[in-house]
């Protein structure tokens, strides 16, 4: 499958306060994650990724462990350690969340007013020790209706990658390794964006 792009950072970095544009463009503040990208934006003989005829794939804002880490959370459980009936669901919850996804929103706002056609995927369903599972699954929940309303298409594999409790299956987890997916997981994406016509 041909592509141009490929990691450029760690996923909490890509949250809020990574990029700007700028009369010229797009640019990331961290160095190195700009020249990354002004690389494959050569690559593709562009200046910019308002030039893209290609579609945008990107995680930005999908690393929900980071959003659920469990000690940001303590202040809206009761005093047995439970969230109060429907705070999940609620609109502070989405609210907060979002604004720790807010610049990972921003960008795909203005890629998707770009008239690009952008699809994020859905992270593995793994949760590292640090988090909370619960506020995990509502966490990713609500940056996925927020991209959807943006017009962002989402890549979902939960259904096929799942067990009954929602967790990654061992066949689609790295080995060793708390957060991410394996190699068949990665096959996974890559089949259904090519089913999307990618």
């Amino acid at each position: 499958m041909p592509f141009v792009g490929g990691p450029i950072g760690s996923g909490r970095d890509f949250n809020a306060g990574f990029f700007d544009v700028r009369d010229d463009g797009l640019v990331f503040r961290d160095a190195k994650v700009d020249g990354l990208y002004r690389g494959f934006l050569a690559d593709l003989a562009v200046t910019d990724v308002d030039q893209l005829t290609i579609p945008l794939v990107s995680t930005f804002g999908l690393s929900a462990h980071f959003f659920a880490t469990t000690e940001n959370w303590h202040v809206y459980r009761d005093g047995d350690g439970r969230f109060l009936p429907g705070f999940l669901a609620s609109r502070l919850f989405d609210d907060i969340v979002c604004a720790m996804a807010r610049d990972a929103l921003a960008f795909y706002r203005h890629t998707v007013d770009l008239g690009l056609r952008v699809l994020a995927v859905m992270p593995p369903q793994r949760v590292p020790g640090m988090s909370d599972p619960m506020v995990f699954m509502a966490a990713q929940e609500t940056i996925r209706r927020a991209l959807v309303v943006l017009g962002v298409e989402i890549v979902d594999l939960r259904a096929r990658v799942t067990d009954a409790t929602g967790q990654q299956r061992a066949a689609f987890c790295e080995p060793h390794d708390p957060i991410h997916g394996n190699l068949a997981f990665g096959r996974l994406i890559v089949a259904d964006l090519l089913a999307r016509g990618l």
